[in-house]
């Protein structure tokens, strides 16, 4: 099987960047002078998309991120934004970065950071960025610094979504919340999301929010990519075999399938696999449970065996060797 192809499920060709296009990456590489945190990332994001980017810490996340937010320049290949290059003035102005440290004036006040966004980028909505604020009953006339960790970030969410953009990126800004404002905050993000159909790209170790917050997933381990794609498609193009092991054995027509990990507990197996062209193979009866896995159980394991064969679904994947103008 192809690396790349989708196993059982696999719905057709891959998908080519075009104008509904929000990231498109060409072999992205990035050097630093301990080595490699990103190499040879090449995968296509959709525009509209609510997209988890997940990986271990030193993956190359916050890297992808930054190459994409004009914050890094990769070292090898390219990437462009809405078919722009990231330093362009077009696709600055459509877009907006939001890091976990969320850098605000801490002297200034809530009503004064508004304003410096308002002054600063020439689509501002006033309107959407003090909604945002006062839905958290969060004072304008407050000063940055006397503010609560929830509710900075809330501001700095009102600054990005105040700036109307096309592609929203998120570097893990809510890791330091507790567990009911990271809550509302990302009842928030879907509802803004979805009525102006902003493209979200999210770093997050919260693998439970992604379920049901996330319609895409990129997942990057040790530099590269592992998998992208609709979390469906991903989904349903593995199975979760569990069963009896027989001297620590694995069914002998399981190497007619990709096996992306496995585990044993006592007696028992457990095997995440991508079937082949034929499906199970009669894995799926007797001896052997087969199911659909959920998104933290396809997650983990892809983290936990950086060897198994990346997945790309079509809607993800990119012609390599295109030429990109520089």
């Amino acid at each position: 099987m192809n690396g790349n192809g989708a196993g059982y499920g696999d719905p057709g060709e891959p998908g080519e960047p075009g104008d509904d296009t929000a990231i498109a990456a060409y072999g992205i590489g990035k050097k630093y002078r301990r080595g490699w945190a990103l190499r040879d990332c090449s995968f296509r994001l959709p525009a509209g998309r609510i997209c988890g980017l997940v990986g271990p810490n030193g993956a190359g996340k916050t890297t992808l991120l930054g190459i994409a937010g004009n914050l890094l320049e990769p070292t090898t290949g390219t990437l462009r934004v809405f078919g722009e290059a990231p330093e362009s003035e077009g696709a600055n102005r459509r877009t907006a970065f939001l890091a976990q440290e969320k850098p605000l004036f801490r002297r200034f006040t809530v009503e004064e950071t508004l304003r410096l966004g308002r002054e600063l980028n020439p689509g501002w909505d006033q309107r959407a960025a003090e909604d945002i604020v006062r839905a958290g009953n969060v004072p304008m006339a407050a000063r940055i610094g006397t503010l609560s960790g929830g509710q900075r970030t809330r501001v700095a969410f009102a600054l990005a979504f105040g700036k109307r953009p096309d592609l929203l990126i998120l570097d893990e800004p809510m890791s330091d919340l507790d567990p009911l404002v990271r809550h509302e905050m990302m009842g928030t993000l879907l509802a803004e999301a979805t009525e102006h159909g902003t493209t979200v790209l999210m770093s997050t170790h919260m693998l439970s929010e992604l379920e049901n917050v996330c319609d895409y997933l990129v997942v990057i381990a040790e530099g590269g990519l592992r998998l992208a794609g609709e979390v469906d498609d991903l989904l349903e193009s593995h199975a979760l075999l569990t069963g009896a092991h027989v001297d620590g054995q694995l069914p002998a027509n399981l190497a007619h399938h990709t096996v992306v990990e496995t585990r044993t507990s006592g007696r028992q197996f457990t095997a995440l696999v991508r079937p082949g062209p034929d499906g199970l193979d009669g894995l799926d009866g007797g001896a052997w449970q087969a199911e659909t896995p959920n998104l933290e159980e396809l997650l983990l394991g892809y983290l936990r065996s950086p060897q198994a064969a990346p997945l790309l679904t079509p809607s993800a994947r990119i012609d390599d060797v295109q030429a990109v103008a520089a």
